[in-house]
């Protein structure tokens, strides 16, 4: 078992040792958006910070079509910034979402990135 608890195989546990987790927000890729330009790079993740926590604290109540809007809108935002996982989260959403695991899903994709958010903005951002 691994530290979440969760069984590997040792073909696994050989493939991620001594990797370093990706970040959930690819960062040459948010480089190239922003034109290395730090204080827009700033501002957009503190706008996904936004957007995240609205949807987050509203998609679980809203209707399937309010969900599929809501993930379109959030799948568009991550693509923007380089936060592919949590784009491909919200597209799931989106096709299929009356699925209570593509909820989970999103809100773990998510965690992470508001997480990475805090931490590259130092609590500069008040969102």
């Amino acid at each position: 078992m691994n530290e979440g608890g969760h069984v590997t195989t040792s073909g696994q546990a050989l493939e991620n040792c001594g990797k370093p987790a990706e970040p959930p927000i690819d960062l040459a890729h948010l480089d190239r958006q922003t034109m290395g330009d730090a204080a827009l790079q700033a501002e957009v993740l503190g706008l996904l910070d936004d957007q995240l926590r609205t949807v987050l604290s509203t998609i679980r109540d809203a209707s399937p079509e309010e969900r599929a809007a809501l993930a379109h809108g959030l799948k568009g935002a991550a693509r923007g910034v380089g936060a592919f996982a949590l784009a491909e989260g919200a597209d799931a959403i989106e096709k299929a979402p009356d699925l209570d695991g593509n909820l989970r899903r999103l809100d773990e994709l998510a965690q992470a990135v508001l997480m990475f958010i805090a931490r590259r903005c130092n609590g500069t951002h008040n969102g």
